[in-house]
């Protein structure tokens, strides 16, 4: 019951795959051997016992209610040992798959072939062949941005010691895949994986208690240490110096292009653990770790600029500034001299953010930086004397990475989005309008009354509120939160918070109540219609976006809201939320919204005279959004993306690219190639086509949307089959994450958070939001029609979007076993409810497979992604135990086995199957 794959056992298929599979035996080979040392022979075996029975299963020698058997008496204690093992394994073999495509990357390089097409090489090619004009292109790119933010995820609360055993074992087989190893080298590289292995054996995968957000903080700055503060600089200096050389004289992206953002500690829709002392730690541990970094860097480069005056020519300007270190012993090295100076400074800006000195206290008139740019100022001065005396490679190393580091990160590191639900705001407001005497029934009032009373308030500066005001703990708490970004914003910069993001946002009233807050916490000058915080509406449902245009355009036609775009440079961002259109209308629904969403928002921007910049809410599985962000990127219409962008990474997907440079280099590669290539060249590619496809795709998502509601909104039970048939309840109830799994406490679908509802599904190996809906509408539209089964074929060739569709469609097709969901439909006890739930559920997924043949000519459903296929063939098996054993537990636990083990290995099903599938939710 899994969809139909051709593997290539051709000689030359299997010689290209034989590395990998070779690392993958070393590696699973050691685990086998750790565990036999650590936990005995009969726990090995039983170890064994599972994989064979796997293999055997996916070979159809035998049946899964015979390999069921194999786990239905094992005792909990063996179970947690089966449940580590296989996790281990899947998080080594995610390792393996890692390195065989840099392996096979770097083979495409030595034959010459052409550069991958998401990589910047070829995004720039395609940029010279266009030959464009460079004023346009200038205007195109004005205060280009690409942004990606990252957000916490449940599964992804990786413990550092994991995550650096992960890095020594990669950094060890990487030794060994490019050096000639002697025989007593080969051991020594073997014994320090094993040693890496048995530490991840004995480490425990995850806490005890539930995870805090300031444990969800920690892991997201992991990702600067990891790869972000040698990547990030590095490409934006590459995208400045091939953008010079293409357009010489336009001087495009004066500041730089790729940038950081998080929601880490900002996000407290349907969070209530996140509160002002948490956005004060978010901030000031980015801030922290961003000046930390300065700070070695600055030690290294002092360390190892020992040019002498003696032996080398340097400029007026860096004597200067070397002779304000007062360092007498180092007179004739005037770098070290002005590195040291630069050094104190940054100890002194450290201790005026933190109060606490870093060891070496002041020296001479020392203080600290007041911005960045005056950091900046000093790099440039070195930077200068070195290029003034030709020693242009020195001042391309390390003194480059720092300055481009400083450009990109400032004191601030990354941005930290606010983000809150309009009704908390509703409320906020009203309460402060009846405290304050302005009006004391304010949510009673129409949509008109409320936009003028709000238009009144932020006219004047006077504060609503004064110390002694006796507010409710949400109001109190809310007011707290924007005082803390305020206070942030004062000490880092104005990039330190730079949007605030309102949830389900439906009105121009939710626009001006998140403006009143913010003037209330001083971050908005009514009177100069100024605010270092963009207030960015998110429009999630169906509805929403389908009327997003409607509002933003209202909300520029009230003169105050309208003030305050045009003194943020006439930007206006939107968010596009993917995970509850999704949630609310299907698949292939949400995606066409989307869509027309942002022509209609680009129409609005064109109307005005804007600068649009949407920001998409993608979560990592492609029913929130996911998939390769190159595709998706350029399957965005005309006009929806020029020059800036912003997309959520969130959870597992973050480690998988960018939890080393390797991995961050092709990832940031291909977000910003797509985002050149969408905002400079037709990447529709419709033509006189245009009109037509989009009648037709209207046509198949109210089509996909009406068959996704007869299952999940109108078929009777059809909630309880799914609280039952997946871990959704265990999800909220055994500590994963720091967010619960429902915004609010109801039974309804409407209110249960995304992330539980996709990882729901994935794990139970359904994946349900990533398809449904899809072949019915596809079958009714078609209805044996050739000619329109030929216009569907003709759209999946040459329209990027509708290709990406069915692409990222055919990938979660590729990842789900309605073999395996069987055995999660057996959870209901109600024989009745599960066949006819899990009926319509195999039905459709059958027809989307035989529609997804019939439109793109391929039975295989990844017949274009031999990656992915690779990782389904090499790696998918040893998902069938973590499976097998969740549904054994949650038996377990549902019939009142609540031990601490059984919990913990429901948890670790969780951990192990979100690892092994990259995108669980």
């Amino acid at each position: 019951m899994s969809p139909h794959l051709v593997f290539d056992v051709s000689a030359e298929g299997r010689a290209a795959t034989e590395p990998l599979r070779e690392d993958i035996r070393l590696l699973g080979g050691l685990l086998g051997d750790v565990i036999r040392e650590q936990e005995g022979e009969r726990v090995f075996g039983l170890v064994e016992e599972a994989r064979r029975r796997a293999f055997a299963v996916r070979r159809q020698e035998v049946d899964r209610e015979g390999f069921a058997d194999l786990f239905r008496d094992l005792s909990t204690q063996d179970s947690l040992h089966v449940i580590r093992a296989f996790s281990l394994f899947a998080l080594l073999a995610n390792l393996a798959e890692d390195l065989h495509r840099e392996r096979r990357r770097a083979l495409h390089v030595r034959a010459g072939d052409p550069p991958p097409a998401d990589s910047l090489a070829a995004g720039f090619a395609a940029l010279a062949e266009a030959q464009l004009d460079p004023a346009e292109v200038a205007d195109v790119l004005q205060d280009a941005t690409v942004v990606p933010v990252i957000t916490a995820h449940p599964t992804e609360t990786r413990r550092r010691t994991v995550f650096e055993a992960q890095s020594r074992i990669a950094d060890t087989m990487r030794i060994r895949e490019r050096m000639t190893l002697s025989d007593a080298e080969e051991e020594s590289a073997l014994r320090t994986i094993t040693i890496q292995v048995i530490t991840l054996w004995q480490t425990a995968l995850i806490r005890l208690q539930r995870v805090r957000i300031q444990d969800e903080i920690e892991v997201g700055l992991r990702f600067f240490e990891a790869s972000l503060f040698e990547v990030m600089p590095q490409i934006n200096a590459r995208v400045r110096r091939e953008l010079a050389e293409l357009y010489p004289g336009t001087d495009l992206l004066p500041q730089p292009l790729l940038r950081a953002g998080s929601w880490i500690g900002g996000d407290r829709d349907g969070n209530p653990n996140v509160d002002a002392d948490v956005v004060a730690t978010a901030s000031s541990r980015a801030a922290q770790t961003a000046l930390t970094h300065y700070l070695d860097e600055v030690s290294t480069l002092e360390t190892s600029l020992s040019l002498s005056v003696r032996l080398t020519a340097v400029s007026e300007d860096l004597l200067a500034l070397a002779a304000r270190s007062e360092d007498d012993a180092r007179d004739d090295e005037p770098y070290r001299q002005a590195l040291r100076w630069i050094h104190h400074r940054l100890v002194c800006t450290y201790d005026v953010f933190f109060d606490e000195w870093l060891g070496g206290g002041s020296i001479g008139e020392a203080t600290a930086y007041d911005t960045p740019g005056e950091l900046l100022a000093e790099l440039d001065v070195i930077d200068a004397s070195l290029r003034a005396d030709g020693d242009d490679l020195i001042a391309d190393d390390r003194l480059l990475r720092l300055r481009e580091a400083v450009r990109t990160f400032g004191f601030h590191l990354y941005g930290l989005d606010l983000r809150q639900n309009s009704d908390v705001h509703e409320q906020t407001v009203a309460e402060l309008f009846a405290w304050a005497g302005v009006h004391d029934a304010y949510a009673g009032l129409d949509e008109k009354e409320r936009v003028d009373l709000l238009v009144e308030v932020l006219r004047s500066r006077r504060p609503l509120i004064g110390a002694d005001a006796e507010l409710s703990e949400q109001t109190t708490r809310e007011l707290a939160i924007t005082a803390a970004a305020a206070r942030a914003i004062r000490t880092f910069g104005p990039e330190a918070v730079p949007n605030y993001v309102i949830s389900m946002c439906t009105s121009v009233s939710d626009l001006l109540e998140c403006a009143v807050l913010l003037k209330e916490a001083g971050l908005l000058d009514p009177v100069t219609g100024t605010s270092p915080v963009n207030i960015v509406p998110l429009f999630e449902t169906i509805e929403d976006l389908q009327v997003s245009a409607t509002t933003v355009r209202a909300a520029l036609a009230v003169p105050a809201y309208r003030a305050l775009v045009e003194r943020k440079g006439s930007l206006q961002e939107v968010m596009l939320g993917y995970s509850d259109s999704n949630k609310d209308g299907g698949y292939l629904a949400a995606n066409w919204a989307l869509y027309r969403a942002e022509l209609d928002l680009v129409e609005v921007a064109r109307e005005h005279g804007l600068r649009l910049r949407l920001f998409h809410g993608r979560g990592g599985t492609v029913g929130r959004g996911g998939g390769p962000s190159y595709e998706a990127i350029l399957a965005q219409p005309r006009g929806a993306v020029r020059g800036s962008l912003r997309l959520t990474e969130q959870g597992e997907i973050i480690a998988a690219k960018y939890a080393e440079p390797r991995l961050a280099v092709r990832n940031l590669e291909a977000i910003v190639s797509a985002t050149l290539e969408a905002s400079l060249l037709d990447t529709e590619r419709l033509g006189d086509e245009t009109g037509s496809a989009y009648a037709h795709l209207d046509e198949l998502a109210a089509l996909a949307r009406e068959s996704y509601a007869d299952l999940v909104h109108r078929t009777p039970g059809f909630v309880e089959y799914f609280k039952t048939s997946t871990p959704v309840g265990e999800i909220g109830a055994l500590n994963i994450g720091s967010r619960p799994a429902s915004r609010k406490p109801t039974e309804q679908i409407s209110d249960l958070r995304a992330i539980p509802w996709v990882m729901s599904w994935s794990l139970s190996r359904v994946m349900l939001p990533g398809w449904y809906g899809t072949g019915s509408a596809l079958e009714q539209w078609v209805g044996g029609d050739e000619e329109r089964l030929s216009t569907l074929r003709g759209y999946y060739e040459r329209w990027p979007f509708f290709r990406t569709v069915m692409s990222n469609l055919a990938q979660v097709m590729a990842k789900s076993d309605l073999g395996i969901a069987e055995r999660y439909s057996r959870l209901v006890q109600d024989e009745e409810l599960r066949g006819r739930v899990f009926g319509k559920i195999v039905q459709e997924h059958e027809r989307t497979v035989r529609m997804f043949g019939q439109v793109t000519g391929h039975e295989d459903v990844l017949w274009d992604n031999a990656a992915l296929k690779r990782s389904v063939f090499n790696r998918f098996p040893y998902l069938e135990p973590l499976n097998h054993l969740q549904v054994e537990l949650l038996h377990r636990y549902r019939a009142g086995d609540e031990s601490e083990q059984v919990r913990r290995g429901i948890l670790l099903t969780m951990n192990g199957l979100a690892t092994a599938l990259r995108n669980s939710g």
